[in-house]
This record gives C-alpha cells, sequence and structure tokens, in this order.
C-alpha cells in the first residue's frame, strides 16, 4: 500500500515528567547558550517532529530543584497543593542522544524571565524538569522544496530539521537575528540556502525585514511547504503572505508565534 503523498500526521506521545541533571553548557553565541542535559529518567523520550516542545520546569529563585506538577502540564493538576506554582516555559528538544540518555535544549539569553535568568547562571550539576513532548507534527519528507523563516527563537527547531531532511530536497532559510554574532552554522544533507537577517538595534518582534525578504524570494518550482516561527503577530503577516500573496496551499504552511510582545510564556499556533 503506497503512503499518501505529502502526508501530514499528528502523533501523540505517553506524557511523563523527568527530572534531569546538567551535563554539558555550549555557548554557541553570544547570546544562544546550549544546555545538554542526563538521566536515567530520560529513557523512552520520544521526540518525532523538529518543532516539538517539552515543557521545561525551573527552580524558583533560591531554590535548587524545579517544582513540577503533581499532574500532566496544563492540567487541573499541574501544581503542588498549598504549594509554590510550577514555573515552566516551552523549548525544543534540538537532540536526543538515546544512547548517551541526553537531551540538548538551546536557550535564547537576552530578555527577562525565569528561563533567561536561570540560563544566565546555568552550572553544571543543576536540575530541570522537563514535561513531554505531549505530540508531535510530522510532516512528510517528500516535498520537492521547504522553506523555513523565524528569529532566534526559532534556530534550534530549523536546526534539527535541515539535519534530518533527505539529500534530494531544496530548503531555504530566512532568518532574522541581531547581527553576524549570532548567525550559527547550519548544515543539511539537502540543498541549502540561508539568508540571514540583521536587525541591529532595532528590537526583536518587528515584521517589516522579515516580510520584505519573503516578498523579495524567488520560491522554486514544485511542491513545497513552509514553516514559521518567531512573534505572533509577525508569525500572522508571513502567513497571511504566503497563503493570499503568493497562493501556497494552507495545509502546507505551518506558522507558529513562539513568543509575544507584552505577553508572559505564550506559544500560539497561528490558524485562520
Amino acid at each position: 500500500m503506497n503512503e499518501q503523498k505529502h502526508a501530514i500526521n499528528r502523533v501523540r506521545h505517553d506524557l511523563k515528567l523527568r527530572e534531569l541533571t546538567v551535563r554539558r553548557l555550549t555557548r554557541l553565541t553570544p547570546q544562544m547558550l546550549r544546555v545538554t542535559l542526563g538521566g536515567e529518567a530520560l529513557r523512552g523520550f520520544s521526540s518525532a517532529a523538529a518543532d516539538d516542545h517539552c515543557k521545561v520546569f525551573f527552580p524558583a529563585p533560591g531554590a535548587s530543584r524545579p517544582v513540577l506538577p503533581q499532574g500532566p502540564p496544563g492540567s487541573h493538576a499541574s501544581r503542588e497543593a498549598d504549594g509554590p506554582t510550577p514555573i515552566a516555559r516551552d523549548y525544543t528538544p534540538r537532540r536526543y542522544d538515546a544512547a548517551k540518555l541526553e537531551l540538548d535544549l538551546d536557550f535564547v539569553l537576552h530578555g527577562e524571565g525565569p528561563a533567561a535568568s536561570w540560563a544566565s547562571q546555568a552550572e553544571v550539576g543543576q536540575t530541570l524538569g522537563v514535561g513531554g513532548p505531549r505530540g508531535s507534527f510530522v510532516v512528510s519528507d517528500d516535498f520537492d522544496w521547504y522553506l523555513l523563516v523565524g528569529d532566534e527563537t526559532a534556530l534550534p527547531a530549523i536546526g534539527r530539521r535541515l539535519e534530518e531532511l533527505r539529500a534530494a530536497a531544496r530548503v531555504i532559510c530566512l532568518i532574522e537575528v541581531q547581527d553576524e554574532r549570532e548567525q550559527l552554522s547550519l548544515t543539511s544533507p539537502a540543498t541549502l540556502s540561508v539568508h540571514w537577517l540583521h536587525r541591529g538595534s532595532e528590537g526583536p518582534g518587528g515584521a517589516q525585514q522579515l516580510l520584505e525578504a519573503l516578498r523579495r524570494l524567488k520560491l522554486p518550482p514544485g511542491d513545497g511547504y513552509a514553516w514559521i516561527a518567531c512573534e505572533s503577530h509577525v508569525a500572522r503577516i508571513l502567513r497571511e503572505h504566503l497563503s493570499v500573496e503568493r497562493c501556497l496551499n494552507k495545509p502546507w504552511i505551518k506558522a507558529a508565534g513562539y513568543w509575544k510582545r507584552g505577553a508572559i510564556a505564550t506559544h500560539e499556533n497561528i490558524n485562520d
């Protein structure tokens, strides 16, 4: 039986909460830190798509261990009775090594909040909690080309997706970062074209630079899949451009707001 062409499937995972230890810290750029977590609790960890996200639980200020929910993250039982509320943010599983029982998470260091504050003082031996992924949005690797668009918060998912694509595919990336120091070395078996956009002294979350670059971009022939992740309002604008002005097939566009101006701890899937 032939598999459906360009299949896009949602896969559910058994949800498990894990308490893990920091094994290594690697500074990728001045504003991005890779934290390698490890431990026996990682056995059985599953992440089927490059843009999966885990709930990462942080210790409260002055504490050494994170507060984990009593029930699944997001459930009514997701806080300790008469105790502190778990402090959690969403992060992409950048790399999982089942043999070494290691999980890489990449942290953007600028900005304020519990995640950036924790990462700025992270040390080997410290403890974090990880829940999920709850599910995966699995896109078949049979498109002629892929378009990956985002800011630095999208880099872990973009880097992982590039590494997982087949050699016969073509992939184009539009990535906005502060300056050339924040550019990562990205590789892929696929034919890869990366366009870095520098916002300089401008704050993150503006749409103009990414939108103008997207308008100038000549898309390849054939069937393409577009993936967008950045500030929520910007992601919505970019998705509309691709669906309305470029007439891309809407099911073949996935857009997500990985953060939102003026909001805390948001992760929004952008739909009509």
